[in-house]
């Protein structure tokens, strides 16, 4: 059974940080490309970032130079860093392999101003 399980969410203030991270069990962690997605009250779920089992990254334009997405496979886990944290980041963050219906439970980010 495939289990992927965040944490590090929690209540920040603004210009703060975060680290999420996000542990696979139950599949072959090198398989898949892992993103992080997030969905703010009211709104769509969005991407926020992915990684590959290379190291190569992509990143939604509101997070550039601010998030840092990576991965230990060593520990089958993917971690966001999170910096200069503002309040429209506030968000569920989701774990999820592209590709697979596999999503984490999400832990929530939130930023005050």
């Amino acid at each position: 059974q495939v289990q992927l399980v965040e944490s590090g969410g929690g209540l920040v203030q603004a210009g703060g940080s975060l680290r999420l991270s996000c542990a696979a069990s139950g599949m072959v962690f090198g398989f898949y490309v892992m993103g992080w997605y997030r969905q703010a009250p009211g709104k769509q779920r969005e991407s926020v970032a992915d990684i590959t089992n290379s190291g190569s990254t992509n990143y939604v334009d509101s997070v550039k130079g601010r998030f840092t997405i990576s991965r230990d496979s060593a520990k089958n886990t993917v971690y966001l860093q999170m910096n200069n944290l503002k309040p429209e980041d506030t968000a569920v963050y989701y774990c999820h392999a592209e590709g697979t219906r596999w999503w984490g439970q999400g832990t929530q980010v939130t930023v005050s101003s």
